[in-house]
């Protein structure tokens, strides 16, 4: 393989990757009762879990629109899987929480990834599932950044 080769190999498989668990998560959580999330719920969960709570942040960091995400946002709200309440550091700005029913929702969201988690140890064998864990928690630095031909700023 070339170097390309194993690049684009290495991003499909880590795409592949969140496709798995996403899945997974999905299946796990009707498994439970649970109405269908879309995709982009999920990310915006993710997003919750990890302190992110504005919704400009959690569009940016998805990198769709503001509108995209706040219809995102408003379909959670009418499921009652979140809440929007006011930013107890900025009272001109909403940040969404979760509802008793979300938090709940989460729980089970994130049991579902550890029994994923110890299912692909046993599937990849342990040594090699922490090696890959190990790699992927790795702090890989900001964003790389090019010029108009492509050229990376960051190399």
């Amino acid at each position: 393989m070339t170097a390309e080769e194993d690049v684009r190999h290495v991003l499909l498989s880590l795409l592949r990757g969140f496709y798995w668990f996403d899945e997974g998560l999905q299946n796990y959580l009707q498994a439970r009762g649970w109405p269908v999330v879309t995709r982009p719920q999920s990310m915006v969960m993710a997003n919750l879990v990890l302190g992110v709570r504005r919704p400009s942040d959690i569009a940016r960091n998805m990198g769709v629109s503001r509108q995209a995400i706040h219809a995102t946002i408003n379909q959670m709200v009418e499921s009652g899987i979140v809440e929007l309440v006011d930013d107890p550091t900025n009272g001109r700005v909403k940040v969404i929480a979760p509802t008793r029913m979300g938090e709940t929702m989460r729980i089970d969201a994130q049991r579902s990834m550890i029994l994923m988690g110890e299912e692909l140890g046993r599937r990849l064998g342990k040594a090699q599932f922490l090696k890959a864990a190990h790699l992927l928690n790795e702090d890989w630095g900001p964003a790389m950044t090019f010029d108009p031909k492509g050229v990376a700023n960051d190399a």
